[in-house]
């Protein structure tokens, strides 16, 4: 468009040389004119523009997606993630203080640091990004926490977490069409999808009867809290448990995170105890030598292991690492040969 508008502009100045000699009336007509169309020109191509870019963010609001994007405020640790991945991470001029905490080695130093749940939208604002991301985390008390900064015309686009694998494949492709890598985020989905047929296929092996019940925990039970948070219907962790050839024993509670009595843990006999417990100190150990559960089957054979809280909770590629974590530790003879694509966090570039 700048091109086209340089044209005109050029058109302008040609036709005003040669009607110099016609008289001042018939050149400054001539001039008002070519300006008008230039101007309507211009509007024009804005608005179409405008038009090819606008869609709509992972929860449906309608957003215009800016023709270049140099400036991103990421205010999630998933999405910084699959930035980073991207490569991107030079083009973050600020994001939330998980984020940093966890990719600060991967941004520039001393960028702004936002309170994921009250981020200051002057400030954001005053940043000039072209883009921030968002997550549903930021308005989960129903208000707008980013509602002045849609106002000055910054695209603000949501991302809620997304609860299966194939919604987490849409959220990557989404921040790659918004960030101009749409071939980049196709290579790090066709990377996941490809972990993730692997690991399907080797638990299309496993008969229902050798397919072994699975306790997932994010909050060991104690004496001050005695409630189990575990993972129900309508999760990609359940998803994952079962794509693995595992049963999740809570895998039929219509909430999406049940708080279970130990009582209730305890009756459902897990074979195996899966823990994404991170503060809990040697939570192994506590979980394995719980009184009540000595008869549970996961305490009797030891099968309890801790699977890395950050990989497993935040929804992106990287939960097929947590995925193939799991699998190997519940079926170790069964998925020892598949590889973790990500395991290194390289950037992933585009396949030829």
């Amino acid at each position: 468009m700048k091109k086209r508008i340089l044209s005109l502009m050029m058109a302008t100045a040609m036709i005003s040389t040669l009607l110099v000699g016609c008289g001042n009336k018939t050149t400054e007509t001539a001039e008002t004119t070519v300006a008008e169309t230039v101007a309507e020109t211009v509007a024009a191509e804005s608005t179409e523009a405008e038009a090819s870019n606008a869609t709509t963010d992972r929860s449906g609001n309608e957003i215009v997606i800016p023709e270049e994007v140099n400036k991103i405020i990421s205010m999630a640790p998933s999405t910084t993630q699959v930035l980073v991945d991207l490569g991107l991470g030079d083009k973050i001029v600020a994001c939330d203080t998980y984020s940093f905490a966890s990719y600060g080695d991967s941004l520039t130093a001393d960028i702004p640091q936002f309170d994921m749940m009250t981020p200051d939208q002057e400030q954001i604002v005053a940043l000039g990004a072209d883009v921030v991301f968002t997550s549903g985390m930021s308005s989960k008390d129903g208000d707008d926490a980013f509602a002045s900064v849609r106002e000055a015309g910054i695209c603000v686009a949501d991302i809620p977490s997304s609860a299966s694998l194939a919604d987490i494949q849409e959220d990557i492709r989404f921040i790659g069409k918004v960030v101009g890598k749409e071939a980049e985020a196709d290579a790090l989905v066709s990377q996941m999808q490809t972990v993730m047929d692997e690991i399907a296929e080797v638990a299309a092996t496993i008969a229902d009867d050798e397919k072994k019940t699975v306790l997932f925990e994010l909050f060991t039970p104690s004496a001050d809290s005695p409630t189990i948070y575990t993972c129900g219907s309508n999760t990609y962790i359940d998803e994952m448990i079962s794509l693995i050839g595992a049963k999740n024993v809570a895998g039929e509670e219509k909430d999406q995170w049940p708080a279970l009595t130990e009582e209730a843990a305890v009756g459902m006999n897990p074979d195996v105890i899966l823990t994404a417990d991170m503060y809990t100190d040697d939570v192994i150990n506590v979980l394995l030598t719980m009184k009540g559960w000595e008869n549970v089957s996961a305490i009797q054979n030891k099968a309890v292991y801790q699977i890395d809280n950050d990989t497993v909770n935040r929804p992106n590629h990287h939960v097929v690492s947590a995925m193939l974590e799991m699998a190997q530790d519940i079926y170790p003879e069964l998925f020892d040969r598949i590889e973790d694509p990500f395991a290194d966090g390289a950037e992933v570039e585009p396949a030829a």
